[in-house]
């Protein structure tokens, strides 16, 4: 089994839920054992990280009692996490930075008695997409995409886009100048070349997360012997050893 979870980035179920319905979509007919669960930012609360440093003497636990326990949880589970988030001022909502900064800090917590010398994150290696839309043609969604990656690189995951030409890094797409949370739904019956563009390249993000996801679900199935002993590997073992029952 792979687990998909979908994070709609948004505080409101528009144009970006939108689109990772799309990749969502795709993604859930890989294979059967594909299980795709969408995680919604709207009406959830996330404070920021207030630097506390409670959680390495915690096993990883957060102080703040909000909603990143629910979503820290779903995270940790997942193989393959798909963002799609809207553009704010060329970067990604506060309440999604809040999450990003926070997980890292609770993670290494969560894994610190793995590492006799000092806290490590361990390589956990979870396909992370990324989908950014903004109101715009032009106002930041290369910018939100290279924050998500450089996310997935720091929390030891794999970063993964759709076919080019559609999609170098990432997904992009835009509202035409539109504030509605309809504007791409409704545009979607208009054959429009961006909007289809950026539905193509949506689903084909899903696709190709699921198949890296089950090459190295395979993969560390494989090869578990050679690295069972290693503790920066036993987060990943375990999670692709109890997510393939």
């Amino acid at each position: 089994m792979i687990k998909v979870l979908g994070i709609n980035g948004s505080p409101r179920k528009g144009n970006s839920l939108f689109l990772l319905e799309k990749a969502m979509d795709e993604a859930a007919q890989i294979d059967t054992g594909v299980e795709t669960s969408i995680y919604s930012f709207t009406g959830k609360r996330m404070a920021g990280c207030i630097s506390c440093f409670k959680c390495g003497d915690k096993q990883g636990e957060c102080i703040i009692r909000d909603d990143f326990q629910e979503l820290r949880e779903m995270w940790i589970e997942a193989d393959v996490v798909i963002y799609s988030v809207p553009v704010y001022h060329m970067g990604m909502p506060a309440q999604v930075k809040a999450f990003i900064d926070r997980l890292g800090n609770s993670t290494f917590g969560r894994y610190q008695h793995l590492f006799t010398e000092e806290a490590k994150l361990p390589k956990s290696l979870k396909v992370i997409g990324a989908i950014a839309q903004g109101a715009h043609i032009f106002s930041g969604q290369e910018h939100t995409i290279t924050d998500i990656i450089n996310h997935a690189v720091i929390m030891q995951c794999i970063p993964v886009a759709g076919d080019m030409w559609e999609a170098y890094i990432g997904v992009g797409g835009w509202t035409y100048n539109d504030n509605s949370r309809k504007a791409l739904r409704e545009r979607e019956r208009e054959a429009d070349l961006d909007l289809q563009v950026a539905i193509r390249a949506s689903r084909n993000l899903g696709r190709r997360a699921v198949e890296l996801g089950l090459i190295l679900q395979a993969g560390g199935l494989a090869e578990q012997e050679r690295f069972k002993d290693q503790p920066i590997y036993r987060p990943f073992l375990e999670r692709v050893k109890g997510n393939r029952i």
